[in-house]
């Protein structure tokens, strides 16, 4: 294998890697660029004392670290205060705050049993959780319980002692356990109940059908709009924003569905005065076997390109 096809096979993984330790697929995308720019200007002095994966996760990791030494970490609205209940009482978007990312499942590996891995350690709920961890130990906590890898090769990755790294696992478990969800509640329903689960919310939610939604939606749904601080928490108050925001009717609106950080999700068009159909935002679903538990709705239509979706479709 030469070179350019080595540093190829790991792209995926590594960009995965960049996007846990920084929240932000834009961001990941040009760490990663800068890693693999400097990988190949540094190569002739690469002793090979280390493989080639483990010496480009060496560079990725460090240009995290700087990264965020400049950087607030990224966040979700629920981080930042009480849900709201009043529809009409909206905060204005907080553009200037820096607000979590999706990452779209299809620039994962397509290697089967790459990806499962992979797609658990990129849930929301655990990409949200980690960034409250201060960044050394956001990358000891990956390098250990996401990737698998030994304190002593963490250790010498981070410039650090095996008892220091030893040390900082144990913080980061600490506070992980109090912020990330529980394994169990990562419990989808089985197929084919997850894809008539599916089918039944696009459609719903293109006609803006609330009584259907109703009988789709947990009793403790979390429903949250980045850029929009305010949030909603439970089914009466997120049907009752539904209701507020999306006009009832067939053709005004276009579910597509795709997939983001190993979750089910669903692009949204809404037809404008001429006629076509233009991005709003893209929603990631939490299913449980109970139904929709959480709806994270990023109300960016600069995403879209990231999913391979057009910004406008025709009428």
């Amino acid at each position: 294998m030469n070179l350019e096809d080595e540093f190829a096979q790991h792209r995926s993984e590594l960009l995965a890697h960049c996007y846990r330790m920084l929240g932000s697929l834009h961001d990941a995308e040009d760490v990663l660029q800068e890693s693999y720019l400097r990988a190949w200007k540094g190569f002739a002095e690469f002793e090979q004392r280390s493989s080639v994966r483990t010496w480009l996760y060496r560079i990725a990791t460090r240009l995290c670290l700087n990264a965020l030494q400049h950087s607030s970490r990224r966040l979700v609205p629920s981080a930042l205060g009480a849900p709201g209940t009043d529809p009409d009482d909206l905060d204005a978007p907080a553009l200037e705050t820096s607000w979590l990312e999706p990452f779209p499942d299809h620039l994962l590996s397509t290697d089967p049993a790459l990806v499962v891995g992979i797609r658990q350690s990129l849930r929301l709920a655990m990409v949200a959780a980690l960034q409250h961890l201060p960044p050394r130990q956001r990358a000891v906590l990956i390098f250990r319980d996401v990737l698998a890898w030994q304190a002593a090769e963490v250790a010498a990755l981070l410039d650090t002692t095996t008892a220091a790294v030893n040390s900082s696992l144990q913080r980061a478990r600490a506070e992980l356990a109090k912020l990330a969800p529980a394994e169990d509640q990562f419990s989808e329903p089985d197929e084919p109940g997850r894809r008539a689960l599916l089918d039944q919310y696009g459609k719903a939610f293109e006609r803006a059908d609330l009584a259907a939604l109703e009988g789709l939606l947990t009793q403790d749904i979390r429903w949250e709009m980045p850029p929009i601080p305010t949030w909603f928490n439970g089914r009466e108050d997120v049907l009752r924003l539904l209701a507020a925001k999306i006009a009832p009717g067939e053709g005004l609106r276009i579910m597509v569905e795709t997939s983001a950080n190993g979750q089910p999700a669903f692009a949204l068009y809404s037809r404008g005065r001429d006629g076509g159909f233009h991005a709003r935002y893209v929603q990631v679903l939490t299913l449980t076997k109970a139904g929709v538990s959480s709806v994270l709705a990023f109300h960016r239509a600069d995403l879209f390109p990231s999913f391979g979706l057009p910004i406008d479709r025709p009428a």
